[in-house]
């Protein structure tokens, strides 16, 4: 089940943090899309409705929402980040090099993995991010 608007809300202020209409606005982007979002593409979701809200206001509720792990935080290569609500079960990515196109799977756990990569490298490992870079049915198909 995806977290709502009111369930952030609450975890929010429950964490000491004020609900602002701002971050009120980028939750609802947010939480109204089923696609991962860059900080742009949220941008250009409020800016039309709120011209007063800010990239760095966006990326400031993004921050917050991450640390508290609210949303989940892609890595698409380089630099390029991109966020969607979090799902309560762990899950990894497929991301579409070509077209960008994210699919979220679940159900491989990798504990054991994790377990002998800790013991073999003496590494305390504090969680894992896992994404499959490639090219989705749409692109493999294009000319």
């Amino acid at each position: 089940m995806r977290l709502t608007k009111r369930k952030i809300a609450t975890i929010l202020r429950q964490h000491g943090y004020k609900l602002t209409p701002q971050r009120q606005v980028v939750i609802q982007a947010i939480t109204s899309s089923q696609d991962h979002l860059t900080p742009a593409a949220i941008y250009e979701k409020v800016h039309q409705d709120h011209p007063n809200i800010g990239l760095v206001t966006i990326y400031r509720t993004l921050e917050i929402l991450a640390e508290l792990e609210l949303i989940c935080k892609l890595h698409a290569g380089g630099s390029c980040r991109s966020y969607t609500i979090s799902t309560p079960q762990h899950h990894h990515h497929l991301i579409c090099s070509n077209c960008g196109t994210v699919v979220d799977f679940t159900g491989h756990n990798l504990s054991d993995l994790e377990q002998r990569l800790s013991k073999e490298s003496r590494f305390r490992i504090d969680g894992h991010l896992l994404e499959f870079i490639g090219l989705c049915q749409a692109c493999q198909k294009a000319p």
